[in-house]
């Protein structure tokens, strides 16, 4: 009964919510893979090695932790009636395939149309990084920006490009360096209005 009551307490602790492993069980684990590549867990220059590749994945996908939507509540409205496009360009990001965990490299272009409240900048650049910092797919996160903003922000519309180069493609696999991918999502006066999808394309070149 006592084992059961443990187990139990095990699930239910935040430490592990949905049977999130423990960090011992997470350096085990690189340990084994540390041997099935041949390697000895145990020399000099791998003894700390599972530890701070733990460290690593903390940073890596530290977005888990996150509601992107917490991210954009802090709003302006003394904007003096602006209702132009903001455009934030080039925002770098570093995310991780979910089909082989190898990185992911961009830059994301984020803009919208405000109907009154504005965010602060940086408010659009942590967004981005809310949703890179998880196992992703590019035209996933694509989709989450733009639908987040479009959510909580409620603008006139919301436009997102992303480019990006996947290891998983250029180091591994087909092996294709130099290539990268482009994605867009499109909502709003950005989807509906020709004009202004071609001016927001245009600062994303």
């Amino acid at each position: 009964m006592a084992t059961n009551l443990r187990s139990l307490e095990r699930v239910k602790s935040p430490e592990n919510e949905i049977g999130k492993p423990t960090r011992a069980e997470v350096e085990a684990a690189v340990r084994t893979m540390i041997r099935w590549t041949g390697e000895d867990p145990n020399r000099d220059g791998l003894r700390e090695t599972p530890a701070r590749v733990t460290r690593a994945f903390e940073e890596f996908f530290s977005g888990y932790a996150q509601d992107p939507a917490d991210v954009l509540k802090k709003t302006f409205e003394e904007i003096e009636g602006y209702d132009e496009m903001i455009v934030l360009r080039g925002i770098p990001f570093e995310s991780h395939c979910e089909h082989h965990m190898a990185p992911i490299i961009g830059k994301a272009w984020v803009a919208y149309i405000p109907t009154g409240r504005v965010v602060g900048i940086s408010t659009l650049a942590r967004l981005v990084e809310a949703y890179a910092r998880r196992l992703q797919i590019q035209e996933k996160m694509t989709a989450q920006i733009a639908n987040t903003i479009d959510e909580v922000l409620k603008p006139q519309g919301v436009a997102v490009v992303i480019k990006a180069v996947h290891h998983c493609m250029t180091t591994r696999g087909i092996h294709k360096p130099g290539t990268d991918m482009v994605t867009s999502r499109m909502l709003g006066v950005f989807r509906d209005n020709a004009l202004t999808r071609q001016e927001f394309l245009r600062m994303a070149e």
